[in-house]
C-alpha cells in the first residue's frame, strides 16, 4: 500500500495502546507519529505542531475525547480526527460522526482497516491543503519562488498559472505527469517541480522510449554481480541515484505492457527489486513522467494500463504550444539571439520590425525548440547589419505551413462563411478578400503577405498589378 506522507498525533490515556499504534502506523510507512497519553496537552500541542491527522480514544480523564472533538472540529476544521475505542455502540458512532469524525473505529481495529483509515484521512488532509493553497496562489497572482522559474522565458499568462500550480503540488508525495507537444519544454517545467518541491536529492531523468523491458528493469532498478551473462559487478538503478530527489521517466507514452506493471507496482508498494535479487528495497524518489502522447487515447485503445494512468496523473500539467501563447515570441526571440551570439562569439544582431510580423502566423510545430533552431541557424548565417529574415523564410517552408488549419477549424471556417455570404462569393472575389485580409494581417508587408497565402512575392504582385485598388 502506497502510504501517503503526513503527521499523525495518536492520543489514548493506556500507554500500551499508544505504543502498539504508533509502532504499526511506522512500520506501514508513516514515519511522523506522535503520542500524547494526556488530553490536557492536546489542544496546546495543536497549536503549536502542523498536524495533518489526530486518532482520539473517547474514555479518558481530565478531558474526555467527545470534547476534544468537538474542539478540534471547530478550531482546526481541516484536521481529519479519527476515533478509536471499545464502544461498539450504533449511537455513540453516529454522534461522533455528527460532530466531525472522519471514521470510527472499534478496538481491537485489524491492522489493514486500521492503516488504510488513516491512509485516506492523511490524503483527504493533504487533499484539502492543496486546494487552500492553489486557491490562494490563484488569488494572489503571486509566485513564492519565482527564482525556480527563471530558466522559463516566458511572459504568458497561462504559463503563470501553471507555475502557481506547480509550487502547490510540488511538495506532494504523488506522481507528476507533464504533458505537451515536443519542443514545449517538459523538461524544464519538471527540474522547476523539483527545485520547488525543496528534496536534496538529485534529478535525474530517464528517456524509457528506447528501453526494452530487460533494459527497463536494469536501468531502473540496477542488478546483483551475476544476475545475468556480462553483469560481473552490481550496479545501482536510477531510483538509487535519485534518491531523496525526482526521477522523471521521459516518453512515458513509448512504455512496454510489461514494462507498465513494473512501473505500477513500484507507485502502488513504493518498492523494487533489483535484478537478480529476492531483498526489497525502498523507493525514495518522487516520480515525474512526461509524454507529447494522449494517455488518455491509449488508455481507451488499449495501449497504455487504465491503472497505471490514474495512478500518474494525481497531479497533471498541459504546457500549451507556442502556437497558444504567441505573447513570448519577443521576449524567446530576444534571448535566443543573445544565446545564439555569445555561443558564436558575434554582436547581437539587430532584429528587423518585420521578423515579429512573420513569426506570429507561424504555427511552430516545434514549438520552442524550433523557433530557437531557426535563431541559431540565422545568427550562424549573419554577417553584420540587420538580421536576414531568409533563414526563417526557408525553416518555416520546411516546417510546411504557416498557421495551417486543422480540419475542425476549416469547418469552422466555411461555416462562418456561410453565416457571411449566404451567395456564394466568385473565386476572384474571394481572392480579393483574402489578398485584403493577409495585407492587413501583415501591416501592408508584401513578403510576408504571400507567405501567408501560400505564394510567392511574385505571384501577390501580379495579383496586386491586376487590383491596384487593394493597395489602397
Amino acid at each position: 500500500m502506497n502510504i501517503p506522507c503526513g503527521k499523525v498525533l495518536l492520543v489514548d490515556d493506556e500507554q500500551s495502546i499508544l505504543l502498539a499504534s504508533g509502532t504499526l502506523l511506522r512500520s506501514a510507512g508513516v514515519r511522523d507519529v506522535l503520542t500524547i497519553d494526556d488530553s490536557r496537552k492536546v489542544l496546546p500541542l495543536l497549536e503549536t505542531e502542523q498536524v495533518d491527522v489526530v486518532i482520539l480514544d473517547l474514555f479518558m480523564p481530565h478531558i474526555s475525547g467527545k470534547e476534544l472533538l468537538g474542539e478540534i472540529s471547530r478550531e482546526y476544521p481541516q484536521i481529519p480526527i479519527l476515533v478509536m475505542t471499545a464502544a461498539d455502540e450504533l449511537e455513540t458512532a453516529v454522534e461522533c460522526m455528527k460532530a466531525g469524525a472522519f471514521d470510527y473505529l472499534v478496538k481491537p481495529v485489524e491492522r489493514s482497516r486500521f492503516v488504510s483509515s488513516v491512509t485516506k484521512a492523511i490524503d483527504m488532509c493533504r487533499l484539502k491543503k492543496q486546494m487552500n493553497n492553489l486557491r490562494e496562489h490563484l488569488l494572489n497572482k503571486k509566485l513564492e519562488q519565482p527564482e525556480v522559474f527563471s530558466s522559463i522565458i516566458t511572459t504568458s499568462e497561462k504559463m503563470t498559472t501553471i507555475f502557481q500550480y506547480v509550487e502547490v503540488v510540488a511538495h506532494s508525495n504523488e506522481p507528476v505527469l507533464i504533458t505537451g507537444e515536443t519542443g514545449v519544454g517538459k523538461e524544464l517545467v519538471a527540474r522547476a517541480v523539483h527545485e520547488a518541491s525543496g528534496l536534496r536529492g538529485n534529478f535525474v531523468s530517464v528517456n524509457v522510449a528506447a528501453l526494452d523491458d530487460t533494459l527497463f528493469s536494469d536501468t531502473l532498478f540496477g542488478h546483483r554481480k551475476g544476475a545475468f551473462t556480462g553483469a560481473n559487478t552490481p550496479r545501482e538503478g536510477m531510483i538509487a541515484q535519485a534518491s531523496g530527489g525526482t526521477l522523471l521517466l521521459d516518453e512515458i507514452g513509448d512504455l512496454r505492457e510489461l514494462s507498465q506493471v513494473k512501473l505500477l507496482r513500484l507507485l502502488q508498494e513504493r518498492e523494487y527489486f533489483a535484478m537478480g535479487s529476492d531483498v526489497p528495497k525502498k523507493n525514495n524518489a518522487r516520480i515525474l513522467t512526461a509524454t507529447n502522447r494522449s494517455l488518455r487515447d491509449m488508455v481507451a485503445s488499449g495501449a497504455f494500463r487504465k491503472d497505471l494512468y490514474y495512478r500518474l496523473c494525481t497531479h497533471h500539467v498541459e504546457i500549451p504550444p507556442l502556437r497558444e501563447r504567441k505573447e513570448d515570441i519577443p521576449v524567446l526571440l530576444d534571448h535566443f539571439l543573445a544565446k545564439a551570439a555569445r555561443t558564436l562569439n558575434k554582436k547581437k544582431p539587430v532584429l528587423p520590425p518585420q521578423a515579429l510580423q512573420l513569426l506570429s502566423h507561424y504555427s511552430f510545430p516545434g514549438n520552442i525548440r524550433e523557433l530557437e533552431a531557426m535563431v541559431c541557424d540565422a545568427v550562424t548565417r549573419h554577417r553584420s547589419g540587420v538580421l536576414s529574415l531568409d533563414s526563417f523564410r526557408h525553416c518555416m517552408k520546411e516546417g510546411q505551413t504557416l498557421d495551417a488549419p486543422h480540419y475542425e477549424d476549416m469547418t469552422a471556417g466555411m461555416q462562418m462563411l456561410s453565416e457571411l455570404f449566404p451567395a456564394l462569393p466568385s473565386l476572384k472575389q474571394a481572392e480579393i478578400l483574402l489578398i485584403r485580409e493577409a495585407l492587413k494581417r501583415s501591416s501592408g508587408n508584401q513578403g510576408i503577405a504571400a507567405s501567408l497565402l501560400g505564394i510567392s512575392r511574385t505571384a501577390l504582385n501580379k495579383r496586386l498589378k491586376r487590383e491596384p485598388g487593394l493597395l489602397s
